[in-house]
C-alpha cells in the first residue's frame, strides 16, 4: 500500500513538468506579444526573456527530481 502511494505522489509531483512547461509558454508568448508592440525594444528585453524561461523550466527541473525521489528513494 505505501508503495502505491509513492506512485501516486510521483505522478503528482510530475505534473509539474507540465505545468512548468506551460510556464515557459506564457513567458514566451507575453514576450512575444510585447515585442511585436514595440519591436525596437525588444533587443534589449532579451535577457529578460531568458532569466524568465530559466526561472520556469528550474521549477520543472525540481518538480520532476522530486518525483524521481518519491519513486525511488521512499
Amino acid at each position: 500500500m505505501e508503495g502505491d502511494l509513492a506512485y501516486i505522489g510521483a505522478g503528482l509531483a510530475g505534473m509539474g513538468t507540465g505545468i512548468a512547461a506551460l510556464g515557459v509558454g506564457n513567458v514566451a508568448a507575453n514576450f512575444l506579444a510585447g515585442a511585436l508592440r514595440n519591436p525596437s525594444a525588444a533587443a534589449s528585453q532579451t535577457a529578460t526573456l531568458f532569466i524568465g524561461i530559466a526561472f520556469a523550466e528550474a521549477l520543472g527541473i525540481f518538480s520532476f527530481l522530486v518525483a524521481l525521489l518519491l519513486m525511488f528513494a521512499v
